[in-house]
């Protein structure tokens, strides 16, 4: 999508650097959920047909289920039809996350950008979406940035950076079995959140 530009090096899409692919081609090709998710006023269906114009209700229905977010727009006064409000505001934050996925899932993109997607919806949403993410991330390029370690562990690769340079890289089992920066950020996250379990 381009909006912003390498200050170093490039960005390849198949072996092409990016700033020759046209903005047309970028838009249908790539597919992001941000940290914060930005929904546009009008109904939940006019938000999910941003990602898909000529989508079906067939379409709309599998990509929300997929994601979990059947269940938020059954609980919705006019189901699909429900008015969100100005960038949505008539939503909590969690809710706007999921219509937001949804959105990106229906577009079908070849790579899907995920940027802490999961974020700002609680765990219980979290662990249905990372159940949905096997099936969501199939036969497409999937770049995953998260603070919270439970979301990459079945990457295929992780890029562990630091200070804005890489500084390992490998599966799960490798950088945990390397014992350096990732298994020290990742020990002390798994102890944080079973301290928390253990106080709540």
């Amino acid at each position: 999508c381009r909006f912003y530009e390498p200050t170093k090096g490039q960005v390849l899409i198949d072996g092409r650097d990016a700033r020759e692919r046209s903005q047309l081609w970028l838009h249908s090709s790539i597919g992001y959920v941000l940290q914060t998710p930005h929904l546009f006023s009008g109904t939940v269906r006019d938000n999910l047909l941003m990602g898909k114009s000529d989508a079906s209700d067939k379409e709309i229905n599998r990509a929300l289920k997929l994601v979990s977010a059947d269940e938020v727009v059954a609980r919705l006064e006019n189901g699909l039809d429900t008015d969100v409000g100005e960038g949505g505001d008539l939503l909590s934050t969690g809710e706007k996350q999921l219509i937001s996925f949804a959105r990106a899932v229906l577009a079908d993109p070849k790579i899907l950008i995920l940027d802490e997607a999961t974020a700002s919806v609680d765990t219980m949403t979290e662990a249905k979406i990372q159940a949905a993410m096997d099936t969501v991330t199939q036969g497409r390029t999937s770049i995953m940035i998260a603070h919270r370690l439970s979301t990459v562990r079945n990457a295929d690769i992780i890029l562990v950076v630091k200070d804005g340079v890489i500084v390992e890289r490998g599966t799960h089992s490798e950088l945990i079995n390397s014992r350096g920066y990732y298994f020290d950020l990742y020990t002390r996250q798994y102890e944080d959140e079973a301290t928390a379990k253990i106080l709540a």
